[in-house]
């Protein structure tokens, strides 16, 4: 009989093992875990602290509420689960997995026919004076989620800090704004949710204070701060203290690969372990998925480590098929897709960022739009995009969106387009699923190409609002128009030095623009649909340096006057 052990219980594992057992009925398949649990959802933990629901099991569970427990896993899936086991040695020569058993200590030898390794990843500590103290953890365990909720529940910490600012710290910062406690993000980079570019992770910092949350970026922590062996601080590098009683620490994982760097596995450039497209190991015996391993990126071709729960069962599956067929399916690899909740805002980015893709020796044009995700009449909420595409092809390399709009769906398309290695060109016809309850009639997805194929042919002549800034910041004379109406300029205004003449009234009141038609004149509203208008009023009127601020006032990251 085949025998086929998988090390590791949380996503990936469990996957491989259920793919495994699929394909071959009569193998012996084996889990080796850990921790007590299995099947983790722990993208799940901050909801759970957040108290969005109150079951703990429900991050244990089916899609149809069954506890996927050892028993589950044996009675549903003939899947012998080994929980609080420790994979402690393998042995290649042999084929052999040595166990031991947390409870008791004892040990025991387990021979395979093919090794599955879904070792996980460890979280990052700063590497600072009194991190041992109580009151610092992390959210990687379960253990941590029931530690968060428990002070949630008891309602004791009044001050926290969350150190870190990405996609953890983030969701961990509302589950316990959520419980009433004041919060403080650290982040020591320059701006939050370092997977976007600047101007977009800042929109999403400004809706972050706006919830009472104080936010502090370009410092880190220097020391944790106690007595009595409990947490009462930290110190931060640029000397302030903050008073707190907890700190979330959420600074990134490195790949588990000890256990497969001794049994002498190949480990790659970036830490992980080292796969081919099957998820195979420089071993063939031994196939590797999940948090442990580095895969390609599908734009760059670089290697990555991309912890995201999704990848890790997608990739399970791959190795569990390919442990028992051989190598007949495979992966291949990751745009490097994200998504997260922040308050009432999404933020979510597919494939390269204009930072990431200029790195990598992309020439790019970028644009941003701004728009209802549907119908106003239907309660239309805000979508800030930022598209990346290739300049000389058009082929879409990336995509940023943000705000309180159906962030999900577009990030999704613009994956698919990615994936799908389309132009903008392919996307400005898209024939997709229209009713006002869904989205607009052009959606802002097909409105996003739109932008952009206007820029490219020179149709459009766009500055992004840092942009702008940069130029205002450099002394460069400029003529800022805001062509809404005087109802929204006193309601909301950016205080820029902007002049205020509506759209309707542009034409009539050309006479208070410059003289001087190479004047550089930059035209926005409020998404700048009608900033674009403005523009092409003017150009047909004989100015021949007008801009259109992409994105309006919605997309501005910058203080407004009102």
């Amino acid at each position: 009989m085949r025998r086929i052990i998988v090390i590791g219980g949380s996503a990936a594992g469990p996957k491989a093992a259920a793919k495994a057992r699929r394909l071959d009925e009569e193998a012996e398949v084996i889990i080796i875990q850990k921790e007590a649990d299995l099947s983790m959802a722990s993208c799940g933990y901050p909801y759970y602290v957040g108290g969005f629901f109150d079951d703990r099991n429900m991050l244990l569970c089916t899609p149809t509420g069954i506890v996927r427990n050892p028993t589950f896993y044996m009675n549903a899936k003939k899947v012998q689960a080994r929980v609080q086991t420790e994979a402690v040695a393998i042995d290649r020569m042999n084929k052999k997995v040595t166990c031991r058993d947390l409870r008791t200590g004892e040990t025991d030898e387990l021979a395979y026919d093919a090794l599955i390794l879904a070792t996980g990843a460890t979280p990052n500590m700063p590497p600072v004076p009194g991190t041992d103290l109580e009151g610092i953890t992390t959210l990687q365990r379960l253990q941590d989620a029931d530690y968060l909720r428990k002070i949630r529940d008891e309602k004791r910490i009044k001050k926290a800090v969350v150190i870190g600012g990405g996609l953890i710290g983030i969701e961990t910062c509302e589950a316990l704004q959520l419980a009433s406690i004041d919060i403080t993000v650290i982040e020591m980079m320059p701006q939050l949710l370092t997977f976007l570019d600047w101007e977009m992770a800042k929109l999403v910092e400004n809706h972050v204070r706006s919830q009472s949350v104080d936010v502090i970026t370009n410092y880190g922590v220097a020391a944790f701060l106690g007595q009595n062996g409990k947490l009462e601080g930290v110190k931060l590098s640029n000397g302030t203290e903050l008073s707190c009683g907890l700190a979330v620490v959420a600074v990134g994982v490195r790949p588990n690969t000890k256990l497969a760097a001794e049994a002498g596995l190949e480990i790659g450039e970036v830490g992980g372990i080292k796969v081919n497209e099957y998820m195979q190991t420089s071993d063939p015996n031994i196939y590797a998925a999940g948090d442990c391993i580095e895969i390609t990126n599908r734009i760059t071709g670089a290697k990555v480590h991309a912890p995201y729960g999704d990848l890790a069962n997608l990739e399970g599956r791959i190795a569990g098929e390919n442990a028992v067929l051989g190598n007949t399916v495979k992966f291949p690899g990751t745009i490097q897709t994200g998504i997260c909740k922040i308050f009432e805002y999404a933020a979510g980015v597919t494939g390269l960022t204009e930072r990431s893709a200029k790195k990598a020796g992309f020439d790019v044009v970028t644009v941003v739009n701004s728009s209802p995700d549907k119908p106003i009449f239907m309660n239309g909420k805000l979508l800030v995009t930022k598209l990346v595409v290739e300049k000389e092809s058009g082929r879409i390399l990336g995509a940023q969106c943000v705000g309180p709009g159906d962030v999900a769906k577009q990030i999704a398309q613009w994956a698919m387009a990615i994936s799908g290695k389309l132009c903008v060109e392919d996307i400005v016809n898209a024939d997709l699923p229209y009713a006002p309850p869904f989205s607009l009639a052009i959606d802002h997805f097909i409105a996003t190409a739109h932008v952009m194929q206007n820029k490219i042919k020179n149709r459009m002549k766009g500055l992004s609002a840092t942009e702008v800034k940069e130029k205002m910041d450099a002394g460069v004379p400029l003529f800022i128009l805001d062509i809404r109406d005087a109802v929204e300029f006193e309601s909301m205004r950016l205080g820029i030095g902007e002049i205020l003449i509506p759209l309707g009234a542009l034409r009539r009141r050309l006479n208070e623009l410059p003289t001087d038609k190479n004047a550089e004149i930059v035209c926005y509203c409020k998404i700048s649909l009608r900033g674009y208008e403005a523009a092409l009023v003017l150009e047909a009127n004989g100015w021949n340096n007008v801009k259109v601020m992409e994105g309006g006032i919605m997309a501005w990251p910058y203080a407004r006057e009102k």
